[in-house]
């Protein structure tokens, strides 16, 4: 009996990045930067998500550090219930972001916002699944 998918049955790709939510952005970035020794980029602002952001590049993946950006930012609420922050959410790749939508619905798993793919901050179209069908998990995917 085969115990794994075949390739071509496989949605996601690789883990692109585990997103934390910060309380203060230039702290957490000091934080990977000037302790931990790891490569940061400069802070960018997606008014479109809420969020100012600062990627962590490692060699196998990046972190995303997320800050709230205006007064409706979704990180504001996240930051509300966990003040020190927190693992906000995980983000795997896929090769066609609208079939994987469209499986996944099919599926019975729910997309957040209106289901359209919205530019990221890696300038390529992402979508975000809801936790409760994902064991509790946020899960964004990102197309490359």
């Amino acid at each position: 009996m085969e115990l794994s998918l075949k390739q071509q049955d496989r949605m996601i790709g690789k883990l692109n990045h585990v997103a934390i939510a910060v309380p203060d952005l230039a702290a957490a970035t000091a934080i990977y930067r000037d302790i931990l020794g790891a490569n940061v980029s400069k802070p960018l602002d997606l008014p479109e998500h809420g969020v100012t952001t600062v990627f962590v590049n490692l060699a196998n993946t990046k972190i995303e550090l997320l800050h709230p950006l205006g007064e409706h930012s979704p990180i504001s609420a996240f930051l509300a219930k966990n003040t020190a922050g927190g693992i906000h959410h995980v983000c795997y790749e896929v090769p066609d972001i609208v079939a994987a939508r469209d499986r996944l619905v099919k599926a019975g798993a729910r997309v957040l916002g209106d289901g359209e793919p919205k530019i990221g901050a890696h300038g390529k179209p992402v979508l975000f699944l809801h936790p409760k069908d994902f064991c509790g998990t946020l899960v964004e995917l990102e197309q490359v």
